[in-house]
C-alpha cells in the first residue's frame, strides 16, 4: 500500500495532468527547451482587431505587375552608391533591423496591451478630490468623493528590441550587446516599462506634464525579464547626459539599485556588466569598507568637510613587538587603499551596506549622494517592508538630487507598499518644492499569482515524518502516476529556519548513491554561511555540480535559475507573496515542465489555504478548467480562513511549533530510539564523570597520607 497516495488525497491526479517520470522529460526546465518569454498573448477581441490582422493579405495583388527582363541597365550608377544599397540590403535582413517604425494608434495601442494582459494606471491622479456640497435645513454638509477607479493608459508598447534604436534613439552599444545575448522578442514587462523610462514624452505622447519623466510601479511574474527593464534605460539615460554634457572617461555615481539579498546584487552585477560591454559604464555591487564619492550636511552642532571617513587603525599594532618592517609597509598600503573613492556609474548594494556606509563617521553630520540621479528598488516590497522599511528610507532619504527617478519592482506589491510610495513622493516633492512627477503602476496578469507555465500540487503528509518519506519517495518515482509529480534534479528545497535546512541536509545526504556523486550533490545554503561558501555553492549549483539545494527564503527572491527543475517547499511559506517568489525560481523565462510542489501537515491545516488561493487563482490565470486544476473547490470550502493576527505572526515567525520542540527536528527516527540514543549518552557522560571523580577522591587521599608533597592548608 503506498502511504503518500492515501495521504495526498486533497490532491486531484489524473493521467492527463499529472506528470509521470519520463515522459515529461522534453518540456524539463533543463533540457534547454525553447523559451517563450511571453507569458500572455491571448487571442485579440473584437471585430475591428480581427479586420486589422486580415488586412495584409487582402492587400497581396492578384495579377502579378509586368517585368521586363531586357530593359537596359543603369549604367550611370556609381560604386559608392552601389555599396550603400547593399549596406542598406545587409542592414535590413539583419534580424536586429527595424524600419522606421511609426507609432501605433490609440486603438491598436489599447488592443496590443489588453492582449497581452497589460494594464497601465496613472497613479498621480488617484488623490483628487472634489467637493459636492448638500444644503440640509441647519447646516451645509461637505461630501468629499474620492475618484474610485484612476486614470487608465494606453502606451506605446514595445514591439521588438529592434524597435529600441529605431523609434526611442536607444544607444548603439547597448543595442548591440542586447543582440549579441540573444534578445528579440519582449516580454511583457518589457513592452510596457521600456518605452516609458527611455522616452516617456514619446510613449505617452499627448499627456502633460512629462517634462521631467515618470516614476513607474511595475508589478510582473517571476522570471519574466525586470533585470533587463530598469537596467537597459538607466545606461542609456546615464550615456546621453554624458553625450549631451560632452562628459567621457569620468565616473560618477549616478544610479543606485537595492536589493535585499548579496546572491541578487551579484547577479544584478553579472546581468549589466553584459549590458556595458565598450560603452565606458562601470557597474559594482557595493562591499564592506567601500568609499563612495558623497558629500557631508551638518545635522548639529560641529562642523567636518570630510567627503570620505578614515578607517580606523588597528589596535593590535602596539602589542605586534615581532613585526618586520615589509609586515608594517603592507599593513600601511592596506590601510591606504579604503581610502581611495571607488569608481562607479551603477552601483549594487544590499540596504544595510550602503546605510552604514552613509552613517559612518561624525554623529553631527550626514553623507548625501546628490549626483545620483535614478534610485531602483527591486523587490520592492520587502524593502518596504518592517525588516528593511528603515534602511532604504535613510538611503532614499540621502538621495537629495531634484532629478531623482524613482522605480519600484515586483512580483508581488500590497496596497499598504503602493499607499506609502505615494505618499513618500508627495512629502518628497513638498520639502523640496518641485512639482510631483507623475507615478505609473504597470500590472502584468493578476497581481499576486504565480508563472502560469509551471505545475502546482498541495501534498498532504500529515506528520515530520511524512515529509521525508514524501521528498524520498519524490527522489525516486515509481510508475504509479499516483505517487506524485517527480522532481528531477536540479531542484530547489524551501524551509522554515536555517536549523532544519542543516538537519535535512544531514539526514538526505547519504540518499543520492556514490556512483552518482554521493553526498557533494546535496548543499545547503543560508544567511549562516560567509560569502566565500555561499558563492561557491551557487556556482556549484549553476553548473550542475550541486542537484539538491536545501535554503530558507535568502534565494526566494529575484535569484535567476534557468535550469531548476522543480520547487519543493518543505515547510509551508509565511504568506502568499512568499509562495509567489519561492515558486518563481522555476520556470524562468517562459520555460515549461517546472513543478512547485508543497507540504503541509497537521499543524499547517490553518494556513495551507493562503497558498491553496494562490494556486487555484495561478491557474484560472493559466486558463486551466475545474477539471484540470489541482486544488478543488471542495479543499478550498473545507480549509478554515486565516486570521489576520494569524497571518502577521505567520509571515513573521513561520509555524511557531518548527522553532522548538520534537515538532521542529528533522529525523527519520522515531521519539522512542531519540530517547533511548539521549538515555545512552547521559549514561556515558555520568560514568566519565563518576570515574573523574573517583580519581580526584584518590588522589587527594594519597596526599593526605604523606604520599606526596604537602601542598599547604588549601590542599
Amino acid at each position: 500500500m503506498d502511504i503518500l497516495k492515501v495521504l495526498s488525497r486533497g490532491t486531484k491526479k489524473s493521467a492527463k495532468t499529472s506528470l509521470s517520470g519520463g515522459s515529461a522529460v522534453g518540456k524539463l526546465p533543463s533540457s534547454g527547451t525553447k523559451t517563450n518569454p511571453q507569458l500572455y498573448h491571448d487571442e485579440v477581441r473584437g471585430q475591428k482587431r480581427k479586420r486589422d490582422v486580415e488586412e495584409p493579405e487582402s492587400k497581396i495583388p492578384e495579377v502579378l505587375p509586368e517585368v521586363d527582363f531586357f530593359a537596359p541597365k543603369d549604367v550611370a550608377e556609381s560604386k559608392p552608391a552601389k555599396m550603400a544599397e547593399s549596406n542598406k540590403a545587409k542592414r535590413a535582413a539583419s534580424p536586429d533591423a527595424e524600419a522606421e517604425a511609426k507609432l501605433l494608434s490609440a486603438e491598436e495601442c489599447r488592443q496590443l496591451l489588453r492582449s497581452h494582459r497589460l494594464k497601465v494606471t496613472l497613479l498621480g491622479k488617484r488623490e483628487e478630490q472634489h467637493k459636492v456640497k448638500k444644503p440640509k435645513k441647519k447646516k451645509a454638509v461637505v461630501e468629499v468623493k474620492k475618484d474610485k477607479k484612476p486614470p487608465q493608459l494606453n502606451p506605446q508598447p514595445l514591439v521588438s528590441f529592434g524597435q529600441l534604436r529605431s523609434t526611442y534613439n536607444l544607444s548603439r552599444r547597448v543595442a548591440e550587446n542586447l543582440s549579441y545575448q540573444g534578445y528579440r522578442v519582449p516580454t511583457e514587462v518589457q513592452m510596457g516599462s521600456m518605452p516609458l523610462l527611455i522616452r516617456p514624452d514619446l510613449a505617452l505622447k499627448g499627456e502633460e506634464g512629462l517634462e521631467n519623466g515618470i516614476d513607474l510601479l511595475a508589478v510582473a511574474p517571476t522570471g519574466s525579464g525586470k533585470t533587463i527593464s530598469f537596467l537597459v534605460p538607466t545606461i542609456n539615460n546615464i550615456m546621453r547626459r554624458r553625450a549631451q554634457e560632452k562628459l567621457h572617461g569620468i565616473h560618477e555615481l549616478e544610479a543606485i539599485v537595492i536589493v535585499p539579498t548579496r546572491e541578487l546584487a551579484y547577479q544584478i552585477v553579472n546581468v549589466g556588466n553584459q549590458l556595458v560591454k565598450g560603452t565606458g559604464i562601470k557597474i559594482v555591487g557595493m562591499r564592506k569598507g567601500m568609499i563612495l564619492a558623497a558629500e557631508s550636511q551638518d545635522i548639529g552642532e560641529g562642523d567636518s568637510d570630510d567627503e570620505v571617513e578614515k578607517p580606523e587603525e588597528s589596535e593590535d599594532e602596539e602589542e605586534d613587538e615581532y613585526d618586520e618592517e615589509e609586515e608594517e609597509n603592507e599593513k600601511k598600503e592596506k590601510s591606504r587603499k579604503p581610502k581611495v573613492v571607488s569608481k562607479v556609474d551603477i552601483l549594487i548594494t544590499t540596504p544595510l551596506l550602503l546605510l552604514n556606509f552613509l552613517t559612518s563617521g561624525s554623529t553631527s553630520t550626514q553623507k548625501v549622494l546628490p549626483t545620483v540621479r535614478d534610485l531602483i528598488l527591486d523587490e520592492a516590497d520587502v524593502l518596504l517592508d518592517p525588516l528593511f522599511r528603515e534602511q532604504t528610507l535613510g538611503i532614499w532619504n540621502a538621495c537629495s538630487s531634484s532629478e531623482l527617478r524613482l522605480s519600484f519592482w515586483s512580483a508581488t506589491m500590497g496596497s499598504n507598499i503602493e499607499t506609502l510610495v505615494t505618499e513618500k513622493l508627495a512629502s518628497r516633492a513638498e520639502s523640496l518644492g518641485l512639482s510631483q512627477r507623475p507615478l505609473v503602476r504597470l500590472v502584468v496578469g493578476l497581481k499576486d499569482t504565480a508563472v502560469p507555465n509551471i505545475v502546482h500540487r498541495l501534498i498532504y503528509t500529515a506528520s515530520e515524518q511524512g515529509k521525508l518519506l514524501g521528498l524520498r519517495q519524490l527522489l525516486r518515482p515509481t510508475s504509479s502516476i499516483d505517487s506524485g509529480p517527480p522532481l528531477r534534479p536540479p531542484f530547489l528545497v524551501f524551509t522554515q529556519t536555517i536549523e532544519r535546512a542543516t538537519a535535512l541536509q544531514e539526514e538526505l545526504k547519504y540518499d543520492i548513491p556514490l556512483e552518482a556523486g554521493g553526498s557533494s550533490r546535496i548543499a545547503a545554503l543560508h544567511s549562516g554561511l560567509p560569502d566565500a561558501a555561499r558563492a561557491a555553492i551557487m556556482r556549484k549549483f549553476r553548473s550542475g555540480e550541486i542537484w539538491v539545494l536545501i535554503t530558507t527564503d535568502v534565494l526566494a527572491r529575484g535569484v535567476d535559475f534557468a535550469g531548476v527543475n522543480g520547487v519543493l517547499n518543505y515547510d509551508v511559506p509565511g504568506s502568499s507573496a512568499a509562495y509567489v517568489h519561492r515558486a518563481g525560481r522555476t520556470g524562468r523565462a517562459g520555460r515549461e515542465g517546472g513543478i512547485a510542489v508543497t507540504f503541509y501537515t497537521k499543524e499547517d491545516i490553518p494556513f495551507v489555504k493562503t497558498v491553496a488561493n494562490v494556486i487555484a487563482e495561478s491557474e484560472k490565470q493559466a486558463g486551466k478548467t475545474v477539471e484540470e486544476s489541482s486544488v478543488q473547490k471542495w479543499l478550498l470550502d473545507a480549509l478554515p480562513n486565516v486570521g489576520k493576527e494569524d497571518r502577521k505572526k505567520l509571515k513573521e515567525r513561520g509555524v511557531e511549533s518548527r522553532r522548538s520542540g520534537n515538532k521542529a527536528q528533522i529525523t527519520s527516527r522515531s521519539g522512542y530510539e531519540r530517547r533511548k540514543e539521549h538515555n545512552r549518552k547521559g549514561a556515558i557522560e555520568g560514568s566519565k564523570k563518576r570515574k573523574m571523580e573517583a580519581e580526584d577522591d584518590s588522589n587527594g587521599k594519597g596526599k593526605g597520607d604523606g604520599g606526596g608533597e604537602w601542598g599547604g592548608f588549601d590542599d
